[in-house]
């Protein structure tokens, strides 16, 4: 049992986004929906929770209601490979969602993604404060993230 678990408070929608995120990350499964009871308070027989993994990580999703909403103050991380890794879970995850800086974005459901390249986090933590610079402004001036756009800065000198 995973000791720490991301908590993710929907409106409705838990089932319905447990099931779009399943279906993107390839190591990936649903572990559990729980349904309301008699006892409520939701309607009963409609879904309270559900339980999921993507890549590994548990996931625990709640129909909470309307109260709360996500923020891009907290985010999923997503290290990538290669820029086809990238361009393809940036496609999926965008749609009905909207595009923001530097390789975030807010899925339809609102929860903030970062579709990352591991070679960002080389670049930017380099030693040559030059390269480290210019892969930074590279990067400020993209949404997703373009492999070879920030090689191409990084290189420059």
């Amino acid at each position: 049992m995973q000791k720490i678990v991301p908590f993710l408070w929907f409106d409705g929608t838990a089932e319905e986004a447990m099931n779009f995120y399943v279906s993107i990350f390839k190591n990936s499964k649903v572990l559990n929906v729980t349904r309301y009871g008699a006892a409520g308070p939701g309607p009963k027989g409609t879904v309270m929770s559900t339980t999921f993994q993507l890549e590994g990580q548990q996931f625990y999703a709640l129909n909470g209601g309307p109260q709360f909403k996500f923020t891009p103050a907290i985010s999923l991380f997503v290290n990538c490979e290669t820029q086809q890794e990238v361009d393809e879970l940036w496609k999926k995850l965008l749609a009905g969602g909207r595009e923001d800086q530097c390789g975030w974005l807010q899925d339809k459901y609102g929860l903030s993604w970062q579709i990352i390249p591991t070679v960002l986090g080389k670049m930017l933590g380099d030693k040559d404060p030059a390269k480290a610079d210019r892969a930074m402004r590279a990067m400020l001036q993209m949404k997703k993230i373009d492999i070879k756009g920030l090689q191409q800065a990084y290189d420059r000198g």
